[in-house]
Order: structure tokens, then sequence, then C-alpha cells
């Protein structure tokens, strides 16, 4: 199963205009979970900017100074990765530079595990999602309104179907909620 997480303001935005994202700050009840949910997965597939942000889990030692923080930073630097970047001439750690298309990349990376893979970054999402390749939504929902920038999903030509399938909200007010693709 391919799976779309991102964290999102009510307003449907996951960055701010000025490409910012600082009002998502975790709780560390909302830092283990991230933590469940992504130990449970096989491989990612994401964009440039989202990889450049990850990066620092796997090569900043001072973002391992809590037994959770440094669980993350081992899961999240042992995960598979495919990078989609026009820029980037290499990338570091269990990560390699998408060599094909999208929908390539999300077939050889479901084909390369038993476990469900997840992608991130809004514009290589939304490729997927537009595709129809896009099997489950999370949103982390954040008490926010940002008022623009970008949109968790592409404007899209046909009406998408989703089901709800779990919600749960967390001290921070932070409300999770995973909708699964309705069978077409």
């Amino acid at each position: 199963m391919l799976i779309y997480s991102m964290s999102v303001s009510v307003d449907g935005f996951i960055a701010d205009r000025d490409g910012g994202f600082a009002w998502t700050g975790l709780s560390e009840e909302l830092f283990r979970f991230h933590l469940e949910q992504v130990s449970a997965l096989g491989g990612y597939l994401l964009g440039r900017r989202l990889y450049e942000t990850m990066l620092v889990w796997e090569t900043d030692p001072s973002l391992r100074d809590s037994e959770s923080r440094a669980e993350f930073a081992d899961v999240w630097s042992a995960l598979p990765k495919v990078v989609f970047s026009r820029t980037l001439g290499s990338v570091q750690g269990n990560a390699r530079l998408a060599e094909a298309s999208v929908a390539e990349e999300i077939a050889a990376a479901l084909d390369a595990t038993d476990k469900d893979v997840s992608i991130g970054g809004a514009g290589l999402a939304a490729v997927a999602f537009e595709a129809g390749l896009v099997d489950e939504l999370r949103m982390f929902r954040y008490p926010v309104v940002v008022g623009g920038g970008t949109p968790f999903l592409p404007p899209v030509a046909e009406q998408v179907q989703l089901e709800l399938a779990e919600t749960r909200t967390f001290g921070s007010s932070v409300v999770y909620e995973r909708y699964l693709r309705s069978p077409r």
C-alpha cells in the first residue's frame, strides 16, 4: 500500500506562504506515534526538499538527545529511500536518486518489501495522487490557519472518494485522520 502522510493546517496547507512549518511542533506523544508509523514502513519515496529536511536525522548527532529521538534516527537511517530531484547529483545514507518515472519507482518500492511504502513532499505526492497510485492518506491536522502556502493535495479533475478509517486526537489538539481510497 502506498501512503501519503503529512502534517497539515486546518485550512489544508503543509507549509505556510514562506515555506515554513514551525507551527507543526511535536509533543512526545505525537512523536512516539510518528515513530511507530515510520517503523512499520518498508520504504519511502520523497522529493528533494523533504529529503533535505529529513537528512538531519542521519547526519546531526544532537538530534539523538532522547531515547525516542535516537530510536527515530535509527529507524529513519535504516529505511530505504528514493529521492526525486532534478538538481541533486547525489544523496547520502540509505537513499538513492530516482532513475525511473514516479509510477515505476513506486512499483519497484512496493515490490521490494512486504510492508507499506510512504511518499512525501507535496509535488511528488501530487503526481502519485493524480495518477491514482496513493492508497491511503494520513493527515495530522494542526489547530492553526496559515492562510496560504503549499497545499496538502493538488486540485483534481474528478472527485476522489475516500473512506474514513481512523481518527485520533492527541493531547496537543492535533487530530490524526486516516483515509483509504475507495475502490473505483
